[in-house]
């Protein structure tokens, strides 16, 4: 009995220092919102630029479109930005934890934010010598690295979203012409799937 009772106390103390160790304020509705966003944020480019041939397929070869998809992919970053963060302070508060900035943050928000502001100015670089064929495909895989990147301080299975999003981009690089589909479909429909998935396992438990 003493020995089961010191084995559970072991993998009590285990489990502290592995949740110690991450973020957990993650909130899987935020995925769910971030999803929505990207949806509606395709549906606006789809029916400003009139796609070619009724196909999820744009042609931004004007200053002005570049412009245009610029301020949108702005604006839904933004607005997905803030959601995450209001909504893991949420579930921070109703967990009684309060949502700060300490070293483990740090650490994710670092590993998080290099790659994808790496493949943030590697698109800007693409999109101001006019070359818009790939920009779509580099958005995908540089934000699947760096959920792969980031899950190292926070809830493992992100690196699966992380996976399916470097999948998509590396497939979207071998199909031109196609970026607004491959884009809603990382974007938008993965998060959907993973941030449902993720609230029915973590989220829903501790409501």
């Amino acid at each position: 009995m003493e020995n089961k009772e010191i084995i559970n106390t072991l993998s009590e103390i285990k489990e502290l220092m592995k949740n110690s160790s991450k973020v957990l304020s993650l909130s899987g509705s935020s995925a769910i919102f971030v999803g929505i966003y990207a949806l509606v944020g395709a549906y606006i480019a789809y029916c400003i630029f009139e796609p070619v041939s009724g196909l999820m397929t744009l042609n931004i070869n004007t200053p002005y479109r570049l412009q245009v998809i610029v301020i949108l992919a702005l604006a839904l970053l933004a607005i997905s930005l803030t959601t995450a963060f209001y909504l893991s302070w949420i579930k921070a508060k109703k967990s009684g934890h309060q949502l700060r900035l300490d070293q483990i943050s740090i650490r994710l928000l670092i590993n998080f934010f290099v790659p994808l502001l790496a493949g943030g100015i590697l698109c800007t670089a693409l999109l101001l010598q006019q070359h818009y064929g790939l920009t779509s495909s580099i958005m995908l895989i540089f934000y699947g690295l760096a959920l792969i990147n980031g899950s190292k301080y926070t809830y493992s299975n992100t690196r699966y979203l992380g996976y399916a999003e470097l999948t998509l981009g590396l497939i979207d690089s071998f199909i031109p012409g196609y970026g607004l589909l491959f884009w809603t479909i990382g974007f938008g429909l993965f998060h959907i799937i993973y941030g449902t998935f993720f609230y029915l396992k973590y989220d829903r438990s501790k409501s």
